[in-house]
């Protein structure tokens, strides 16, 4: 089912009796996940000025380049890094568990592009929280820990971006984080981000809602 009005949706939700909203937005590496998530929550709030929302990411599960590093597979676990495995799996479904119970304050990881390295407990969301959403890849993935994910959401959204423009991002993205050629991203694409898309992308049926570019 498609959804064309995410904002408005969103309002119906938050209307509801249930103390808190959780929604997961997933969708491929450089489908604007992010930048959906963080315009949602700027309209939400300037509409819903009582109300109170958070987004956060999955980014903050990404296993430390020392955890990395001491896999017996380290080199592919460096160059593959952003696939299900190099992902703290166990500890998200936990957050996001405790995010779905509610009743009490809970820390929330973030990654730390410069260093690139997560930091714990850089984000809280406190109790009262009406309206929690996390972006992420792997939302709607189920094979090991991350079958912990099931049920968790109220909703599950997917955004139905193209991988054609998802990809032409992702390199112009590396291009200026790394300051390496066309050529160069495009290979570090299609050596790991375009794998991570491919798997994404055939999950997308299992979303609740579409949301297209």
């Amino acid at each position: 089912m498609h959804l064309s009005n995410p904002l408005q949706h969103l309002q119906a939700l938050a209307q509801t009796n249930a103390p808190r909203i959780l929604i997961g937005l997933a969708g491929l590496p450089g489908s604007g996940k992010t930048t959906l998530a963080q315009q949602l929550q700027l309209d939400f709030l300037t509409a819903n000025p009582t109300c109170s929302m958070q987004v956060l990411s999955m980014d903050g599960f990404h296993l430390s380049k020392a955890q990395l590093q001491a896999m017996p597979n380290a080199e592919c676990a460096f160059t593959r890094r952003g696939a299900p495995w190099t992902f703290d799996a166990a500890g998200f479904v936990a957050k996001v568990a405790e995010l779905k119970a509610g009743g009490s304050r809970v820390t929330w990881p973030i990654f730390e592009h410069d260093v690139g390295d997560p930091v714990a407990d850089a984000i809280s969301v406190d109790s009262s929280c009406q309206v929690v959403l996390v972006e992420g890849l792997y939302l709607l993935y189920r094979e090991q820990e991350w079958a912990g994910l099931e049920g968790l959401w109220d909703e599950a959204w997917y955004l139905d971006t193209p991988f054609e423009l998802a990809q032409a991002r992702l390199v112009q993205r590396h291009q200026q984080a790394w300051g390496i050629s066309y050529e160069q991203a495009l290979e570090r694409v299609l050596r790991s981000d375009a794998k991570n898309a491919a798997l994404v992308a055939s999950l997308r049926d299992q979303a609740d809602y579409l949301i297209a570019v």
